[in-house]
């Protein structure tokens, strides 16, 4: 009830003025059964703008922290993520990365569509980072397909370190579903996994004409500055974590 209430009439009508968001290939979002959409992250607002413009709920998983939190910041952030319908996940201890998965495969199971980007936090400077392979164990234990998903402009409204949104277009394209059933039974074989997730971030490449980088996000984040000089925030929306390091361009697609 929430959701609809946020998306029509509490938060969408500010969203739609500020942004003016367009969608391409709509179409390539299933009507029902569960999906994983799969997005570059570019800023707080594409959890925002993409559920705006799918006809479909979409859950995401969130950080537990926003759960947990006190005072009144903490109170407004567990009734808005509570009502929204997000859950909640720890990131830390040696279970996150399990945690994670189960609840992204409860999610599936139920034939929702889920929300994940698979860079794992928001990028620092535009560019588009190496993907963790927990979205890949998602779609081969689920067998569900994935859909690539660009968020563009979405920065320009929501700059890191920005505490005011800035009109500017945002644009939403939505690629062709990919399948993952050649790699039937290989969930857990670390190979199998990077390449699946490569295969994933090259469509996101293609899609957000962003230059690629062959590092995680997270790495460069917890050195480099913000351009106004300050640390770069951490993400609101996390996906299943990575549990691997071995790494493979994505401009190679596995046959």
């Amino acid at each position: 009830m929430m959701y609809w209430l946020f998306k029509y009439v509490l938060l969408g009508p500010l969203l739609w003025a500020v942004g003016r968001p367009t969608v391409e290939g709509a179409e390539n979002i299933p009507a029902k059964g569960g999906a994983i959409l799969a997005s570059n992250h570019q800023a707080v607002l594409d959890s925002f703008f993409l559920p705006l413009r799918v006809p479909r709920r979409i859950t995401f998983l969130a950080k537990s922290e926003y759960f947990t939190g006190t005072g009144l910041k903490g109170a407004f952030q567990r009734w808005f993520f509570s009502a929204v319908g997000q859950v909640p996940i720890d990131r830390t201890g040696a279970d996150a990365a399990q945690n994670a998965l189960n609840a992204g495969l409860r999610i599936l199971s139920d034939g929702k569509l889920m929300g994940v980007y698979p860079e794992g936090t928001r990028s620092p400077d535009g560019r588009l980072y190496k993907g963790k392979t927990g979205l890949a164990r998602m779609a081969l234990e689920s067998g569900v397909k994935v859909i690539p998903v660009a968020m563009i402009g979405t920065e320009k409204v929501n700059p890191i370190g920005s505490r005011m949104w800035r009109p500017a277009k945002v644009t939403i394209r939505v690629g062709k579903p990919i399948d993952f059933s050649r790699f039937e039974g290989m969930s857990g074989n670390r190979f199998v996994e990077r390449a699946v997730t490569d295969e994933v971030m090259y469509a996101l490449m293609k899609l957000s004409c962003q230059e690629y980088v062959d590092i995680y996000a997270a790495t460069l984040r917890k050195t480099a500055p913000t351009a106004a000089g300050a640390p770069a925030p951490v993400s609101d929306s996390v996906p299943a974590t990575d549990a691997t390091d071995v790494t493979r361009l994505p401009d190679t697609r596995a046959s």
